[in-house]
């Protein structure tokens, strides 16, 4: 019986996996998360609690949101759950620009040039989605 279970747990991480690879909002919205995770750690080590955590919230929410979106149960909850990935990817911007402009936070440009990829990607799938929408 434990044989089956660990065979069945590989096959759903090989099945999610192979999601996150072939699905580019996936993959970055997850690698952004992880860049997030150690962009706050360095954050909190500096004491900068409050932004850490803001910041922690709405850059890892955006894969979440993305994430949510993959099993929508029509396509205007498709469309409402990566507005919301778009709305936590915009606070997120906020956060990374007080970081950017506040005296004595670490450096955080790699972290909008990612953000301004998945707001790119987010603008064209919820265009195509809307556009879907109206054949």
């Amino acid at each position: 019986m434990a044989q089956f279970e660990n065979v069945e747990r590989a096959k759903t991480r090989r099945m999610k996996k192979e999601l996150f690879e072939s699905n580019p909002i996936l993959k970055l919205t997850f690698d952004f998360a992880l860049m997030i995770i150690d962009y706050c750690e360095r954050l909190e080590v500096e004491k900068k609690y409050i932004i850490a955590r803001q910041l922690l919230k709405s850059g890892t929410s955006i894969g979440a949101n993305a994430m949510e979106a993959q099993n929508s149960e029509s396509k205007n909850d498709f469309i409402h759950k990566m507005k919301i990935a778009a709305k936590e990817a915009e606070e997120s911007q906020y956060w990374l620009w007080i970081c950017q402009y506040a005296k004595a936070f670490p450096d955080c440009i790699s972290l909008q040039n990612k953000l301004e990829e998945i707001n790119k990607v987010l603008g064209r799938i919820l265009s195509t989605a809307k556009n879907n929408m109206h054949r």
